[in-house]
């Protein structure tokens, strides 16, 4: 049976507007954090993080659509603006001012790409906010034993830390932790991509190519961490398959940052 404290009210904006309130945060859920399961649970473990800290937030719910991000990586910018037009056209609806987002695909596009089609919002990433929450003294690692002692490595998103610099804020939630936090020889600003950007979740390697998620487990294996700390649902996909591929012996947990922030506080 599902914990009660897991069991929170969402709410959406539709529903606050309603109301006649505004709410703090717009939480941007995203394509991959709304439809796959898998990252459907650091969806929830995000929404509990805003519970716990008393923020007052909302979803967009069904009225969400995609950012518009594959259609301009492919290259079909038409499409891209006019998702983005619809989405702007929405949040600004809304009133909305500021934005945390789940996905760093999601936090580049609305930060960087919007501005220039007259979408100009606060965009944060959940590893930002939680950063500050901890700051604040907000979030600690009350119940942070499950980690106590074991080695966490962190792996950076492309999106996050090279296209837009974010480096810090993930590590300093995982530095609170009791736990030893080691670095891969490809890390920061020199990080190995997982794939997916390069639409390697989508198909097959080239021939003779090695799949590139297993070429970085192998340097989660080689930095001897126990648990790789991941920030974007994509690089989940791609760091998970590629720990299912590795050795069985190899015991390593591929968690977000937002799971392992809600494990360490007890939530």
């Amino acid at each position: 049976m599902e914990n009660p404290k897991s069991e929170i009210k969402i709410p959406t904006m539709a529903e606050m507007a309603a109301e006649g309130k505004e709410p703090e945060i717009l939480f941007w859920v995203g394509c991959a954090g709304s439809f796959d399961e898998r990252a459907r649970k650091i969806t929830r473990d995000i929404c509990k993080i805003l519970h716990h800290v008393g923020i007052s937030y909302a979803v967009l719910g069904t009225e969400e659509g995609c950012t518009g991000d594959p259609a301009k990586r492919a290259g079909n910018e038409f499409l891209f603006q006019m998702q983005a037009m619809m989405n702007i056209q929405l949040l600004d609806g809304y009133n909305i001012k500021k934005i945390v987002t789940g996905c760093p695909h999601c936090f580049n596009t609305i930060k960087n790409e919007y501005p220039g089609l007259g979408g100009n919002y606060e965009v944060i990433h959940h590893t930002q906010l939680i950063q500050q929450l901890i700051n604040d003294g907000k979030l600690k690692a009350e119940g942070g034993e499950s980690f106590k002692g074991k080695r966490i490595t962190y792996h950076d998103p492309c999106y996050l830390g090279r296209g837009n610099d974010v480096y810090e804020a993930p590590r300093a939630a995982l530095e609170i932790l009791d736990t030893e936090l080691v670095e891969m020889k490809r890390c920061k600003s020199n990080g190995l991509c997982c794939g997916a950007g390069g639409a390697q979740m989508f198909k097959e390697p080239e021939p003779g190519k090695k799949d590139i998620n297993m070429e970085r487990i192998a340097d989660v294996i080689e930095a001897k961490a126990q648990v790789v700390a991941a920030a974007c649902p994509f690089c989940m996909t791609m760091l998970t398959d590629g720990v299912k591929h590795q050795d069985k012996q190899q015991e390593i947990q591929v968690l977000d940052i937002a799971e392992i922030t809600v494990k360490a506080n007890g939530l």
